[in-house]
């Protein structure tokens, strides 16, 4: 196996050099054997062709929100690179479904109306960069690729943006995305924080946090037009 594996996969873009020198430590070469094992030994979501779709579809020099989440879905079908979305056809998540609630009652738009797709590509086209802190997962198993090293990757990239000195958005619901907010320490950042949009905890400060709007309004009060909550 090569320890190639995963510099390979990664698009050849804004993030490739940003990040260049994460693929040169011992961690992301261990990573990279460990995951291209697993691969090969395990039902492993997402595709490996949709490993890197967070950065591939949202250049760093375009990325305007950051929406971050845990680990991919575990389930046949679902996962495919970024947070909180799903292909097309399949069925809308729980917590994917309570943002879509919340998002029509704080801006009005409403995605659950007609073709209920769960698929947010266009999110991501419009600089939304939709991260999980983990972007590999056995099937059946959340979190069973907890600790292999893509935290430590993913947390070069919320450095990175940190560093850029831009005004960008985070949005981090629940624990351990909240986690993260020590690393955000530009002053041009706005961090929005909250419960997690899961059944299980919506309606303990998800329902009502106004992230949404709160962000699309930061955003066009410094001159950055482009986030639409429609999908």
């Amino acid at each position: 196996m090569s320890n190639l594996f995963l510099e390979n996969l990664f698009p050849d873009n804004g993030w490739k050099e940003v990040l260049k020198e994460e693929f040169k430590k011992d961690y992301f070469k261990e990573l990279s054997e460990k995951i291209e094992e697993k691969y090969l030994n395990e039902v492993v979501f997402p595709p490996k062709e949709d490993l890197f779709n967070a950065f591939k579809y949202t250049d760093f020099n375009d990325v305007k929100v950051v929406i971050l989440g845990q680990d991919p879905y575990h389930e046949k079908g679902q996962a495919h690179g970024l947070s909180f979305s799903v292909k097309e056809g399949v069925k809308l998540p729980p917590s994917l479904r309570n943002i879509y609630k919340e998002i029509k009652e704080e801006t009005g738009v409403d995605n659950l109306s007609e073709k209920e797709s769960g698929y947010l590509k266009k999110w991501a086209d419009s600089g939304i960069l939709l991260l999980n802190t983990i972007l590999t997962v056995k099937e059946h198993e959340a979190l069973s690729h907890k600790n292999l090293g893509w935290e430590k990757f993913t947390d070069a990239a919320i450095k990175a943006l940190n560093d850029s000195d831009r005004k960008v958005v985070f949005i981090l619901w629940g624990n351990h995305s909240i986690k993260k907010n020590g690393m955000i320490t530009n002053e041009n950042a706005f961090v929005l924080t909250g419960a997690h949009p899961s059944p299980l905890s919506a309606y303990r400060g998800f329902f009502g946090c106004m992230h949404f709007r709160d962000a699309k309004n930061f955003l066009e009060d410094n001159g950055i037009s482009g986030i639409d909550w429609e999908i």
